[in-house]
């Protein structure tokens, strides 16, 4: 009989583990150095505790991964899946004595097929690079997580994150069509497919997409693609108010208008980016609400929502002429989070989604919650779709500070779910979130979710503790 690594005595059962993982695994791909397994510990979230991994694993093939997970099973060992770990949400941090499971290595294109306009991709390709592959094809993959020049598709398929461009194109839910992926057990399944429609069954697709990494191991992905769109051009719109800015929003949305990006950045945000770069927008600037059309007549509906905009009461309106001018204005919501980290050194990142009809409640109550607990809060926004990013600033040295900082965060979640929101637009739930998504599904929405994970995974060695 095997002996659990709980029964076993460390040593004994790290070299049993090791043993068993390098008997269908290269040396390389094997890395004990608790020097080296230290830095997959953890994500990019803050207040989230992390353990010490037992053994990294750095597979390059499907077999690969299925040999880690049966070995898994076998020993009773916890796997936590990792990409990039870009995340906000310690989704990826470690437990302690588990397998990491970096899918890094596995980043390849497999396939790029312009007439079913879809990608084939392995977990770890980088989202800037299938983004600019696609490209050279006249095609296009839109999830853009602010991040894609780092964070994976593996990644962005486990907390189905956003991006910019969601008001007009959608989540990364709705661009996987099909999933291979690793069980528990080291079973293989492949679900979804390749054409442009398909109902057979359950969507189990959809069911892995957010999923963290706790139901399986995605190991392959086929991607929609769509044709490439004209170059976007952006309005600046200046506001005395953030409320005034909201309701530019709803009348941009409640016109019908399908802009490619609709940006907003509190008065605390736009401070901090003028006082990094010296960008010289106005002091007065109580909020700034980018917007983007890629239409093929961009200019006319800059015009027309440049026009709504003053109705709202915009102070200034600054359409861009081309893709230069264009980028210019868009190098300050670029800059936000940078500009944010630099006011205290340490930030932690909310994502609150909202309706967009409570889009100025959420700015308010976020400006509220800052003055009771002492704090710098910005807030950037993809305001399009209600997706907002309250960000606090704080001193991680300070203890009184972080106490406030972590209250602070709280009630902004408990007021995006006041608000007929959401706790998590796309960043995921993790550690950070899991009492807050308690709350927000209720116990009978729990209880399901956990039956489902019994399904697939009975033994919860699949990146336990997360999520609930």
């Amino acid at each position: 009989m095997i002996m659990s690594r709980t029964e076993a005595a460390p040593d004994q059962a790290l070299g049993d583990l090791t043993e068993r993982l390098l008997a269908g695994l290269p040396a390389e791909a094997v890395v004990t150095d608790t020097d080296v397994t230290a830095s997959y510990a953890h994500d990019m979230a803050g207040f989230c505790p992390a353990g010490v991994p037992a053994v990294v694993v750095l597979p390059r093939t499907v077999e690969e991964v299925q040999h880690v997970m049966r070995t898994a099973t076998a020993l009773r060992v916890p796997v936590v899946p990792q990409g990039a770990r870009t995340g906000l949400s310690g989704g990826a941090n470690a437990s302690d004595g588990c397998i990491v499971l970096s899918l890094t290595k596995m980043d390849r294109i497999l396939e790029i097929n312009p007439v079913d306009r879809i990608a084939v991709v392995e977990p770890g390709v980088v989202n800037a690079t299938l983004s600019r592959a696609v490209g050279e094809h006249g095609l296009y993959y839109p999830p853009d997580p602010s991040s894609w020049e780092m964070c994976t598709i593996g990644g962005n398929i486990g907390t189905a994150s956003g991006g910019l461009c969601c008001v007009k194109y959608g989540v990364t839910a709705e661009y996987v069509l099909g999933l291979d992926v690793v069980l528990a057990d080291g079973r293989l399944m492949s679900t979804g497919r390749r054409t442009a429609k398909g109902v057979a069954g359950y969507d189990l697709t959809r069911l892995f997409v957010g999923s963290e990494g706790s139901l399986g191991i995605v190991v392959r992905a086929v991607l929609a693609l769509r044709p490439k769109p004209p170059q976007q051009l952006v309005l600046a719109a200046e506001f005395a108010s953030a409320a005034a800015a909201c309701d530019a929003v709803c009348r941009i949305m409640a016109g019908g208008h399908v802009p490619s990006l609709l940006e907003l950045m509190d008065r605390t945000t736009v401070a901090a980016v003028n006082s990094m770069a010296r960008m010289g927008l106005p002091e007065t600037t109580e909020a700034l609400l980018l917007a983007a059309f890629d239409t093929p007549d961009p200019a006319a509906d800059l015009a027309a929502v440049g026009a709504l905009c003053e109705a709202a009461g915009a102070t200034q309106v600054v359409p861009a002429d081309d893709a230069a001018e264009s980028e210019l204005l868009l190098q300050a919501r670029r800059l936000s989070l940078t500009a944010l980290e630099a006011v205290r050194g340490v930030t932690m990142i909310d994502d609150v989604c909202v309706p967009r009809s409570r889009l100025g409640d959420l700015i308010e109550g976020v400006e509220r919650i800052a003055e009771r607990h002492r704090l710098t809060i910005g807030v950037v926004a993809h305001a399009g779709d209600g997706n907002t990013h309250p960000t606090v600033c704080f001193d991680a040295a300070d203890p009184d500070e972080s106490r406030r900082a972590r209250a602070s965060f709280d009630e902004i979640m408990a007021l995006g779910l006041e608000l007929g929101g959401t706790i998590t637009g796309e960043h995921g739930v993790g550690l950070l979130k899991k009492e807050w998504m308690a709350r927000e599904i209720g116990p009978v929405g729990i209880e399901m979710q956990r039956g489902i994970k019994r399904v697939f995974d009975p033994l919860d060695l699949l990146n336990p503790g997360k999520l609930f």
